[in-house]
């Protein structure tokens, strides 16, 4: 059983932190209208393949970029080398302005001022909570344990200072783990998919914990996530990864609402998809006409729209609502599946023409009986045009 007891901070033994102080980070003069972090045109190969192709990134002081994209993007990858634990083939990489890693000149890990936050926490064992904290402080003693103390009390674990890792609950853990990376006061804490590993009902608690912390540090981060929903609530800026490349940057509301293409829409959520040949810059579809500028007569395109942005009516006699500007013609449909999702309905159709599944999500609940006949509509200001690829 876990002890729980409020530590007396003045029973701090010396020997309960490093005897070896560290040699200290490089210190460097921020260049004012310098970004904190700033990457520029890094590439990294493994067999010939470049797993991260010319990505450029900067961060300025105390905001937060999440680097999103799927497994195996190379994220982490791109995590590594800024890290110093990973050597890139090309580009650069610079703190405040001053560089710290070319392809010829490299700043020792140790040295970067770049705190690092892992999935697994990496907590050493055998040390206590303090200690753990403690380790790779430099300073006297008593500055030492008045850092760690500092720390622990602020993430409220200052009554296990000399518990061990394994005492702790998982949500405990990443405390500590958060209070050891931000110890040597970082400019720039790297954080690696570190809420994965928590239960669904604390995660949101734990990110709202840590982000406020990383802020009122003035501490830059750059975080990794494959989870778009992490990145929406903690990202000053998105930068979308995908196959070795950003694909897309910019804040979360633009990201979402102007995605850069039709993987981009996908990628935070379900889609429907449309297809039509472009005729006079119009393409017509079910749903009426949709204008398509810029692209050429003869051109395929997709139609991409959001579940929550379809509408629903019922059928009155085969007959549906009235056309709008904003909603266009309704198209008819047999309800093919209902799920209630607890929020919200999910309701998958099987339209009239060409045989199409489309998905609605309507609040609460709503679950129409499979082959029910209704009518949907598509909200024009919400629908994205793209050109078909391949």
């Amino acid at each position: 059983m876990r002890r729980s007891r409020r530590a007396d901070t003045s029973a701090l033994k010396s020997d309960d932190f490093h005897r070896d102080t560290q040699e200290a980070p490089v210190t460097a003069t921020a260049t004012p209208t310098a970004p904190r972090l700033e990457v520029r045109n890094l590439v990294r190969r493994f067999d010939g393949k470049r797993v991260v192709d010319d990505v450029s990134l900067s961060i300025a002081p105390g905001h937060v970029t999440c680097l999103l994209g799927p497994s195996g993007c190379g994220k982490s990858t791109t995590l590594r080398m800024i890290a110093g634990v990973d050597l890139q083939d090309e580009g650069q990489i610079l703190v405040d302005g001053n560089l710290i890693c070319d392809t010829v000149f490299r700043v020792p890990p140790e040295r970067r001022s770049i705190g690092l936050m892992f999935q697994d926490f990496a907590l050493f064992p055998h040390l206590t909570v303090g200690r753990n904290v403690a380790f790779g402080l430099s300073g006297s003693k008593h500055e030492q344990r008045e850092r760690v103390v500092e720390l622990l009390d602020r993430v409220g674990l200052l009554h296990f200072i000399d518990e061990y890792p394994h005492q702790l609950s998982g949500g405990e853990q990443q405390r500590v783990a958060l209070a050891r990376a931000l110890a040597p006061k970082p400019r720039v804490m790297l954080m690696d998919e570190p809420f994965s590993g928590l239960d669904n009902r604390l995660r949101d608690g734990i990110r709202d914990e840590t982000l406020a912390l990383l802020k009122e540090e003035g501490t830059s981060v750059l975080l990794v996530t494959h989870e778009p929903e992490e990145a929406m609530r903690m990202a000053d800026e998105i930068a979308l990864m995908r196959d070795g490349r950003i694909v897309q940057r910019g804040a979360p509301y633009n990201i979402y609402n102007a995605p850069a293409d039709r993987e981009a829409v996908a990628f935070f959520s379900d889609v429907n998809v449309l297809q039509g040949t472009v005729k006079g810059a119009l393409v017509d579809t079910p749903f009426g006409q949709f204008l398509t500028p810029g692209q050429p007569d003869g051109a395929r395109v997709d139609i991409v729209f959001r579940p929550q942005h379809v509408g629903i009516d019922f059928d009155r006699a085969g007959r549906g609502p009235n056309p709008t500007p904003m909603q266009g013609a309704p198209a008819r449909g047999l309800v093919e599946r209902a799920r209630f999702m607890g929020s919200e309905s999910l309701v998958e159709f099987r339209m009239d023409y060409e045989d199409v599944v489309l998905k609605a999500t309507v609040p609460n609940v709503f679950l129409p009986k499979p082959g029910t006949p209704m009518w949907l509509t598509v909200r024009r200001d919400r629908c994205f045009i793209f050109p078909v690829v391949g």
